[in-house]
């Protein structure tokens, strides 16, 4: 995401001399942002694992749980939630509010960048960086379904989770995100 983002940004928001330099850095805020949302998941995850006998002899619904505890988390923590919620964001991976705030996070580094120089306003860089995340993850969304379709059309049943699957499915990811232009065996 973050070597799409970097070359799409230097075709005409930004002055980018150094791409890899550039891709550092976006990527080290994606990561820490996404691994956020994993740390708040298994903190929730945690703090049912310790009421999940009471929960039973109440038959209140984990999944019901799970949620208003990360909610709670969440709040505590002032974070904004990845995960994507309502008929709005379905087809996305990430919510709304996530992509906005990666973005702001990603638009205020790259001025800070060295050699860097922004050839936009810094909202105009931000809303191509908005854009540029949705393509990608609405992207890959579609690829990911057309990658499961061809596993699933083979002759004979293949259990998802497999080795066998796993490697077909990474192989047809892969070709599909090439006709996309996006190579991912180039580091």
């Amino acid at each position: 995401m973050a070597r799409e983002l970097t070359h799409r940004l230097g075709q005409d928001s930004c002055e980018i001399p150094n791409e890899a330099v550039v891709r550092e850095a976006l990527e080290l805020i994606i990561v820490d942002e996404l691994s956020l949302e994993d740390e708040i998941n298994a903190e929730a995850r945690e703090l049912l694992n310790q009421y999940g006998d009471y929960m039973r002899q109440q038959r209140i619904p984990y999944q019901e749980m799970f949620y208003k505890v990360k909610r709670k988390i969440l709040a505590e923590r002032k974070a904004i939630s990845a995960q994507a919620r309502g008929s709005g964001d379905r087809e996305m991976k990430l919510s709304r509010d996530k992509i906005n705030e990666i973005s702001h996070k990603l638009a205020a580094r790259l001025p800070r960048i060295l050699g860097v120089r922004l050839k936009k306003t810094w909202n105009d860089v931000r809303l191509d960086i908005v854009n540029t995340l949705r393509d990608l993850l609405a992207r890959e969304e579609s690829v990911d379904k057309l990658a499961h379709q061809k596993i699933t059309s083979q002759k004979r049943d293949i259990p998802e989770g497999s080795e066998e699957w796993q490697l077909l499915y990474r192989r047809y990811y892969d070709e599909e995100m090439k006709r996309y232009g996006i190579d991912l065996s180039v580091v």
